[in-house]
């Protein structure tokens, strides 16, 4: 199933959101969830989405930086916590939930997480550069946190004034 992408201005996407309970883990609807969640970020030629990108509060992302050239570098990250972050880079990014929208954002060049996959089991990833900032963007997700947040207040104020003439037009739902 591929789902609608929830835009800026939903407030689900300001939402810190509730861990996945242990029971939920093995279950089919899990897995099922993890696999529409590509399939969405697929779709939308992504290379990280995050639960409330999708409406839900629960703490999963999924991220591939080969954006599904190879499936080694699928990432499934429920309940992730950062453990480390190394350097720092300033590159352009942009979200699902804010499309058209670009700006620099300052990250740390190397991030380690601790996350657990989708059957449960405790991983450890360290990932430099794009895979770096993956981690972090979808991770400030989970906690309601967008990249527009981590921008000047002056280019944040203008891609919302931005926003609110295309919603006025009708092209941003």
């Amino acid at each position: 199933m591929i789902y609608k992408i929830v835009k800026y201005g939903n407030p689900v996407l300001e939402v810190v959101c509730e861990p996945v309970a242990d029971s939920e883990f093995g279950k089919s609807e899990l897995k099922q969830l993890v696999a529409d969640m590509f399939a969405t970020m697929y779709a939308a030629k992504g290379v990280g989405l995050a639960a409330p990108q999708i409406g839900l509060t629960k703490r999963i992302t999924v991220i591939d930086p080969s954006s599904g050239e190879d499936p080694l570098q699928r990432l499934v990250l429920i309940n992730p916590e950062i453990l480390s972050k190394e350097g720092s880079l300033s590159e352009e990014e942009g979200c699902l939930s804010i499309p058209g929208f670009r700006e620099p954002v300052n990250r740390a060049k190397k991030t380690t997480v601790r996350a657990k996959n989708e059957h449960g089991a405790w991983i450890e990833v360290t990932g430099e550069d794009l895979l770096s900032r993956a981690i972090q963007h979808e991770n400030d997700h989970l906690d309601g946190i967008l990249f527009i947040h981590r921008i000047s207040p002056l280019k944040r104020d203008i891609i919302r004034r931005k926003i609110r003439k295309l919603e006025k037009a009708g092209e941003w739902e």
